[in-house]
């Protein structure tokens, strides 16, 4: 009987850090499963989790894990994919590492992913991320660091995880401004700054010269939920003067799709906009060509509306009236 904690311990300490070398997001995410997958376990099976074996956390049990993270946790069922998708890359280590532990590693990696169904994304237009930005009062410390952030966020369209760990060197203030970000599974790259964003940057730098963009009030890097959290404070004061604002959930993200859907209504293509998010692939764009009322209705525009009569071409050159009436 093969204890779960060491290949546990191999999986975190070894697999994932240096055969795999996941980002510390990725890590962290993996970590947060397992912790809700032992805890589950330990009440279910009433095991000490140091105690417990491989072949007792076995398909049912991370099945009932599951079905609760969607029915007592209240997650989506996305979250519990992503769950999902922590627990089979564990057990495809220890299919490789224990072999006697081979069959209860492929019954769990043959538990499918659930289906999800697809909605319009939600996003914030440029007119309610202007109001966002107005509401903010930069009288103080606090407020100017917050347009900062929340003005680069639109501007960027980066993930609030790139934004808490920016640094000042990774910005470029010169004619050509940049931001280099620092994206899921390592990858860089560098998204052009509009004029305003740079003048903006420039002067909240210079009197914040620490190494953090936007630090914390004792100049830590602020966290995820600090983020979320001044954003909600800024959308709650920028309700009274756009209502619209009241009927969506504003998130970070949701600033990160209001950029995607600002670029694509501008006409830019869709491969340009998967590099500019950082997608790993063009299909995960895709899903702002639904969203798009805009450019669906651009393309009604040059249809023939119904119960209209077909004009047929006639010819307007001498040369073609030649041609057409023989």
């Amino acid at each position: 009987m093969t204890l779960l904690g060491p290949l546990l311990q191999k999986y975190f300490a070894s697999y994932l850090v240096a055969q795999r070398r996941l980002s510390p997001q990725t890590v962290a995410s993996y970590r947060d499963t397992f912790r809700l997958l032992l805890n589950f376990a330990h009440r279910e099976l009433k095991i000490e989790p140091s105690k417990l074996t491989v072949a007792q956390l076995d398909a049912d049990v991370v099945l009932r894990f599951l079905d609760s993270v969607e029915q007592k946790r209240g997650n989506a069922v996305v979250s519990r994919n992503l769950r999902l998708t922590a627990i089979r890359s564990f057990f495809r280590m220890v299919a490789l590492s224990s072999p006697d532990d081979v069959g209860t590693a492929t019954r769990i990696l043959a538990i499918p992913m659930k289906k999800t169904g697809k909605r319009l994304l939600e996003y914030v237009s440029r007119e309610e991320m202007n109001s966002i930005l107005d509401a903010i009062d930069r009288k103080h410390w606090c407020g100017r660091r917050d347009y900062a952030l929340l003005l680069t966020m639109f501007n960027s369209g980066a993930r609030v995880s790139e934004l808490c760990g920016l640094r000042r060197d990774q910005i470029a203030l010169g004619k050509n401004g940049s931001v280099e970000l620092h994206g899921k599974g390592r990858k860089q790259r560098a998204i052009p700054l509009w004029p305003t964003t740079v003048t903006v940057l420039r002067d909240w730098l210079r009197d914040n010269p620490g190494s953090i963009a936007f630090p914390g009030i004792r100049g830590e890097p602020l966290s995820r939920f600090a983020v979320r959290l001044l954003l909600q404070k800024a959308v709650a004061a920028a309700e009274l003067g756009c209502p619209s604002l009241k009927k969506k959930r504003i998130s970070p993200h949701t600033i990160r799709h209001g950029t995607a859907m600002a670029l694509l209504d501008a006409g830019v293509d869709i491969s340009v906009i998967a590099l500019w998010l950082g997608h790993e692939s063009i299909e995960t764009t895709s899903g702002y060509l639904h969203t798009s009322l805009a450019m669906k209705q651009k393309a009604l525009a040059k249809t023939t509306p119904s119960g209209t009569a077909f004009k047929r071409f006639r010819a307007d050159d001498s040369l073609l009236a030649f041609l057409e009436s023989l």
